[in-house]
């Protein structure tokens, strides 16, 4: 198969689809692999280091979709890239499509086959999406305290505090991937942390972990907010796998947040838990709604793509690598987790969360599998 890379246009998004050590393995498996030349360069990844691994080098986005059958990208293709796409091509990325209708029906229009890597799914995991996850959760305690600061115009609250002064009161909103990092570096910089979601058992374990340093509250509207009121951090973490964030609070709630307070919604990619959320870029991260400073970046582990790009390929390559070994029929019918994976094929959908955002038919079934196996389990992450 030939399997084809290119450099990534969205805004400040310097991760790359694969490393060295990815060319390496398919190539030693007789797949050509075609990469956009400086593809790699915002991941420290020069384009020596691919061609030593067997990789061919292109000159333009364009050459590479011409000639290759499988596209592996990071982000969902922008502007030109979706010109690009032809209808016999295979597409593995983040997809996020239950947030952007036209991107869906653009993609449809294509035809294309396409695998979204935030859907796989194995054993009620996330494989493809708890990298980044890792790294979002962390960057939003990270990015958050910076946007505290007065001169950026928060309530200049340190974080930690100092002996003698309150530290920050934190506020976490689901206790996944993303919450459970937030929370780590939350409670590593000594700021008072109250962290909420739907599953009890799940903050029992948290309870058990944590103890006193961390309160835990099963996230219902009273309790959310209490929470707010005393928050000067906000951190969204709410995930439905393949489907629309819920909207968990309104603009009437956000009022009750203090005035330069700050709100980072890593869930914006999936359309937000806040109803004042909307896409930022790195270019321009933060806006005001009712006081709050939001931080709405979509692709956060964009910004550290040294670290991010190398978790994300170790985790997608054992994938890649089915997709092009089997092809997509073999790999469906031998991977449950690609199943649920399976977004988008011949003009219709196969993810109940992206046919459920936009109120369209969901397929259930492909010669030899029954989908509606695999997307059952639609709870909040």
């Amino acid at each position: 198969m030939i399997i084809g890379v290119t450099r990534e246009i969205m805004t400040q998004e310097r991760r790359v689809a694969i490393i060295p050590a990815g060319v390496a393995e398919l190539s030693a498996k007789g797949h050509k692999v075609l990469i956009e030349k400086g593809a790699g360069e915002g991941s420290l990844i020069s384009d020596q280091e691919y061609r030593s691994a067997g990789a061919e080098l292109l000159g333009s986005s364009r050459e590479v979709f011409e000639r290759a059958d499988f596209i592996l990208k990071v982000k969902e293709p922008l502007g030109k890239e979706l010109d690009y796409l032809r209808e016999d091509q295979l597409l593995f990325t983040y997809l996020h499509l239950a947030a952007d209708e036209e991107l869906t029906r653009n993609l449809l229009d294509k035809k294309i086959t396409a695998f979204g890597y935030e859907t796989v799914q194995f054993n009620g995991r996330l494989p493809l999406l708890t990298p980044m996850s890792e790294v979002a959760g962390r960057m939003a305690v990270i990015c958050g305290a910076h946007y505290l600061q007065s001169p950026y115009g928060g309530r200049g609250v340190m974080v930690s505090g100092v002996p003698g002064v309150r530290s920050a009161e934190i506020v976490i909103i689901g206790a996944g991937v993303v919450g459970m990092n937030a929370l780590k570096i939350a409670v590593g910089l000594g700021a008072s942390v109250t962290i909420l979601d739907i599953d009890s058992d799940r903050l029992r374990y948290l309870d058990d972990l944590f103890g006193s340093k961390v309160k835990t509250l099963i996230s219902n509207p009273y309790n959310l907010a209490g929470a707010l009121e005393r928050a000067d951090l906000l951190i969204g973490a709410v995930l439905i796998p393949g489907g629309r964030t819920p909207v968990l609070i309104n603009r009437e709630m956000l009022k009750l947040m203090p005035d330069g307070s700050v709100l980072v919604d890593v869930s914006v990619d999936q359309g937000g838990c806040v109803e004042t959320s909307r896409e930022t870029t790195h270019d321009d991260p933060v806006f005001l709604e009712e006081g709050v400073i939001h931080y709405c970046v979509s692709n956060m582990p964009g910004a550290v793509p040294a670290t991010s790009t190398f978790a994300l390929c170790n985790a997608t390559l054992p994938y890649v690598v089915r997709l092009a070994e089997l092809g997509v029929f073999k790999s469906l019918e031998s991977d449950p987790a690609l199943v649920k994976g399976l977004n988008l094929m011949g003009g219709k959908i196969y993810c109940t969360g992206v046919a459920e955002a936009f109120n369209m038919e969901c397929e259930t079934s492909l010669p030899g599998i029954v989908l509606a196996e695999y997307n059952s389990n639609r709870n909040i992450i």
